[in-house]
């Protein structure tokens, strides 16, 4: 809903833009924006007839809003999402490589002016604020080791495995992709070139030691997003509930049906099954492993070893 809000003033910004530049700056693939598209010729004002409803042009692979039915305005933003914007442009604003930072600094004006108008979200500025001061204190201290040309000690947490580790790495440039920063380094432990999400980054050493990666060291292709599919990788096929379809948004996911009562059927590729056990068994109950069978088994597995240490647990009801 927010993505189909947002695409009118977009487009009428924009006439004639490529689909697929479209569905770049919104994060999605050019067949889910051509989805939106279809969606947008549904939409309109009141007796949904001729002359209601919104009207699109399509020439090739452009678009063009020929009638927005008043939707020419884009959403204010809340005072959450000013605040991340904010977070995200000083980030983009203090990242070596940014060419134009007099225009990120006019558009933080902008935004901090019109922040005044915008309504509280109440506890999810002050979550965005702390969250944004804990990355910004680690992306400082790998800009100095940047300009320093100095190696990173790194403590840090790797989600699709639920582990931390501590690693040795050679910084070669700080990345800001779909709003989340990335230290790309060589890393010695993998001997290969990794991303790092700045926020993941417990804690963080600027060494003596000059940053040496090798030669054979290539910056990371991220013109289709940061993650990328590897041949070999198991698939998996879930059944999502409606309060579970973010997942599909969230994680790169091929959207297979829509099915009866607003669930969703989504193919998801995975690189470890522990981490898409604990996906599974953290949207409780509403998602459903299709395929493969062996996933299932584990989830199942995991939840029954779960229930039997729980029903061993000392009662605490009313304390």
């Amino acid at each position: 809903m927010p993505r189909l809000l947002a695409l009118v003033p977009y487009l009428l910004a924009r006439p004639g833009i490529r689909i697929e530049d479209a569905a770049r700056d919104f994060g999605v693939t050019a067949k889910q924006l051509r989805r939106d598209l279809e969606l947008l010729w549904m939409c309109g004002l009141p007796g949904y007839g001729p002359g209601d409803l919104i009207d699109l042009s399509f020439e090739g692979d452009t678009v063009t809003v020929t009638f927005d039915a008043g939707m020419n305005r884009p959403l204010r933003l809340t005072g959450g999402e000013a605040t991340a914007l904010l977070v995200a442009l000083r980030a983009v604003a203090e990242t070596p490589g940014v060419v134009d930072t007099d225009a990120v600094h006019r558009a933080i004006a902008k935004i901090e002016a019109a922040a005044g108008q915008a309504q509280p979200s109440g506890v999810v500025v002050g979550l965005a604020v702390r969250e944004g001061e804990k990355t910004a204190a680690t992306r400082r201290v790998v800009q100095n080791a940047l300009r320093a040309g100095r190696a990173l000690r790194i403590r840090y947490y790797t989600a699709s495995r639920d582990q931390i580790t501590e690693r040795t790495v050679d910084p070669m440039r700080l990345l800001i992709v779909q709003a989340v920063g990335y230290l790309e380094a060589w890393c010695r432990r993998a001997e290969g070139v990794r991303l790092f999400r700045l926020d993941r980054i417990d804690e963080l050493e600027v060494l003596d030691e000059r940053a040496a990666p090798p030669p054979t060291a290539q910056p990371t292709d991220i013109s289709d997003g940061v993650f990328r599919a590897r041949p070999g990788q198991a698939e998996a096929e879930l059944v999502l509930e409606p309060d579970a379809r973010w997942v599909a948004e969230y994680y790169p996911c091929e959207e297979l049906a829509e099915l009866d009562g607003g669930r969703l059927r989504v193919r998801m590729r995975y690189g470890d099954e522990s981490w898409m056990v604990r996906l599974v068994l953290g949207l409780g109950g509403d998602a459903r492993v299709e395929n493969p069978p062996e996933l299932a088994d584990a989830v199942r597995s995991r939840a029954a070893a779960a229930l039997e240490r729980a029903r061993h647990l000392p009662a605490t009801l009313g304390q």
